[in-house]
C-alpha cells in the first residue's frame, strides 16, 4: 500500500515538474507538452497550429516517459488510460483553463479556446501503473536514414580559400596606418 502511493508520489510529481513528456500510443514515441491536473496528464492537439497525438485514441493505453527537467535523463515511466474529453464539458473545461495558461505563442490568443472546442482534442492520461526501475542500457533510438545525413568529400579548394581568408584578416588587423577618410 505505501509502495504504491510512494510511486504515484513520484509520478505526479516527476510529470508536474517536467515540461514535456515523451508519450507511445499506437504511433511512434513523441515529445508532448501537458499539464498535470487532477491527478493525470492532459494534452490538446491534432488541430491546426497544435502537437500531432498519432496513436492516442479513446480507451488505448499509452506509455509515458518523464525526463528531469535539469538533467534531461529519465525518471519514471508509466502506463496510462487515455480518455478523450467531451468538448465543453466540466472535466474538458477545467482541463482547457490549466491548459491555456500553459500554451507559448498561441497565434489567436484569448480564441485559442474556441479553436480547441471545434477543431482539437483534448485527451487525459491517467496513470495505472509505474515503472522505477531504469533500463541497463540507452533507450535512444537510431536516427532514421535521409539523404540530409550524407556526407560529401570537401571540395579541394576550400582549404586554400579557407587559409587565404585568414591571411588577408591578419594583414588587415596588423596594419598600422589609420583609416583614410573619402
Amino acid at each position: 500500500m505505501t509502495e504504491a502511493l510512494l510511486e504515484r508520489a513520484l509520478v505526479e510529481e516527476a510529470t508536474k515538474k517536467s515540461g514535456l513528456i515523451w508519450v507511445r500510443g499506437a504511433g511512434p514515441d513523441r515529445a508532448l507538452w501537458h499539464v498535470w491536473h487532477d491527478g493525470a496528464a492532459h494534452l490538446v492537439g491534432d488541430g491546426p497550429g497544435e502537437q500531432p497525438l498519432p496513436g492516442l485514441g479513446d480507451g488505448a493505453t499509452a506509455e509515458v516517459t518523464v525526463r528531469s527537467k535539469d538533467k534531461g535523463g529519465r525518471v519514471v515511466a508509466w502506463t496510462a488510460t487515455v480518455t478523450e474529453l467531451p468538448p465543453r464539458s466540466e472535466a474538458w473545461e477545467a482541463a482547457v483553463a490549466e491548459l491555456k495558461g500553459k500554451r507559448l505563442n498561441a497565434p489567436d490568443g484569448e480564441a485559442m479556446v474556441e479553436r480547441w472546442a471545434a477543431t482539437c482534442r483534448v485527451l487525459r492520461l491517467t496513470p495505472v501503473t509505474a515503472d522505477l526501475d531504469l533500463p541497463d542500457g540507452s533507450l535512444a533510438a537510431p536516427p532514421l536514414p535521409t539523404p540530409a545525413t550524407t556526407r560529401q568529400p570537401m571540395p579541394a579548394a576550400l582549404p586554400r580559400l579557407l587559409r587565404g581568408r585568414r591571411k588577408r584578416r591578419q594583414a588587415v588587423s596588423a596594419d598600422p596606418r589609420p583609416p583614410r577618410d573619402a
